[in-house]
């Protein structure tokens, strides 16, 4: 079964991202707004990934002085998904 993930943002420069998951893997991975190499390379890089390996690797990364990043919204997005 795929699961499609909206996740708006939050504490970041991008707005949302979309995350496409069939049978704990992720399958697509589009970030909006954001610094287009580093969402791009983030999302491409997760594709093929289990939730869980990508939500170990990517929660609590932080961006300069921000609490928070791209890569943690992320992660933030697959666990709410899959808590529910």
């Amino acid at each position: 079964m795929t699961k499609h993930i909206e996740y708006k943002t939050s504490g970041t420069c991008s707005r949302m991202v979309v995350i496409d998951v069939q049978d704990d893997v992720i399958t697509d991975c589009k970030f909006v707004g954001g610094c287009p190499g580093n969402t791009v390379g983030v999302a491409t890089l997760v594709k093929g990934m289990t939730c869980e390996e990508a939500v170990k690797r990517l929660k609590g990364i932080t961006c300069g002085f921000k609490p928070t990043s791209c890569p943690d919204q992320l992660a933030k997005a697959i666990e709410e998904a899959l808590a529910e």
